[in-house]
């Protein structure tokens, strides 16, 4: 009707308020021609070089909440790569499962090819990797339709699983912590909770054995105390871990584990881990740091997967010595965040944060 004003629905304009605050340079949609399913990609900035970040399958309880993980995670990548002075810039990629089952394998497979569709719309300003619900093998698919992907089988040019050097970047943040919480980087003797035994974690586990430390370990999963054995370590809870008389704690699983409830509890005086998101929001950087507990910001910490991925693409290719040296410098890094932060009175997440903003006003 002429003169007749649309009101659009409450959840459209929920998405509406949230897309007003974009500082994405691209945030590209596709629903797939085999699958059925949306793809999503979101590219933060391509400021230091071309976006990366993970390719991660889920079942989102709306395309709302699939959206907006592809838009957090991007920002995320972004600051991650600037931070670790990389050449690279912050992207992620959403493939939204049915909330009505998982795949058979030939929609799974149709699923990957679509989102390689969408990568390859995006002419390389996205290259894709492995994520949560996604593997080297996810990988390969996905190869098939399009160039611009990493974490590639080491024989086929890629450098294979990034855990092992994820891993390895969490090992030096956690030693230049201890040498600014404690005095010392050497682990030897250090009580420490690895709290969360999956890939990455369980690799640290063994590196810090390897290196003589006191370990608590913890995970939801009764069966991983069968490592704990092997590696000498102390089994808990993961309540009951997070809450140990330590050193240093390692947050190796799921996210937003730092909160509110669990500050004030907290008996150690570092905190570095292989968890993305580890707040669970901003204010508890305050928090801890009014506490004294040194918390090393996680983007920081676990870079040594994209670091890795950094190696790969570049234009000499793929060398396991370089990322071995590269992601060693994580812990440097790291000292040069705390140094920033003890000098102007701030939180390590405020100096990580405005390094990475320097950075990406410079460039490359």
């Amino acid at each position: 009707m002429k003169g007749a004003r649309y009101f659009p629905p409450a959840s459209v304009r929920a998405i509406d308020r949230y897309l007003a605050t974009l500082e994405h340079e691209e945030l590209y949609v596709r629903r797939g021609r085999r699958s059925g399913l949306f793809c999503v990609v979101a590219v933060h900035s391509t400021v230091r070089g071309p976006s990366l970040g993970g390719c991660r399958m889920w079942a989102y309880d709306d395309a709302r909440a699939g959206v907006r993980d592809a838009l957090r995670l991007s920002r995320a990548m972004t600051f991650k790569s600037a931070v670790a002075g990389l050449p690279l810039g912050g992207g992620k990629g959403v493939v939204m499962l049915p909330p009505d089952g998982p795949l058979d394998d030939a929609r799974r497979r149709d699923a990957l090819l679509d989102f390689g569709d969408a990568v390859a719309q995006l002419d390389g300003r996205y290259v894709t990797a492995e994520d949560v619900g996604t593997s080297a093998e996810a990988m390969e698919v996905i190869a098939q339709v399009t160039s611009h992907v990493s974490g590639l089988a080491v024989q086929r040019g890629g450098s294979g699983d990034p855990s092992p050097f994820t891993a390895l970047g969490v090992l030096a943040g956690v030693e230049a912590t201890l040498e600014q919480a404690h005095g010392s980087a050497d682990v030897a003797g250090r009580r420490i909770a690895v709290v969360g035994l999956g890939h990455v974690g369980l690799r640290l586990a063994e590196l810090l054995a390897e290196r003589g430390a006191q370990l608590v370990v913890a995970d939801i999963r009764e069966e991983r105390r069968t490592d704990a054995e092997r590696l000498g370590a102390t089994w808990m809870a993961p309540e009951d871990a997070l809450t140990a008389e330590v050193d240093l704690l390692a947050p190796c699983a799921l996210g937003g584990v730092l909160d509110h409830e669990l500050v004030p509890r907290l008996r150690t005086r570092a905190i570095a881990g292989a968890a993305n998101n580890q707040l669970a929001d901003e204010s508890i950087a305050d928090l801890l740091h009014a506490r004294g507990v040194l918390w090393a910001p996680d983007f920081v910490v676990n870079a040594g997967g994209i670091t890795n991925i950094a190696v790969e693409l570049r234009p000499e290719g793929y060398d396991a010595g370089v990322a071995v040296v590269e992601v060693g410098r994580i812990g440097e890094t790291l000292r040069t965040v705390f140094a920033s932060a003890a000098g102007g009175d701030v939180t390590p997440l405020t100096a990580a944060m405005e390094l990475a903003r320097r950075r990406l006003v410079v460039g490359p």
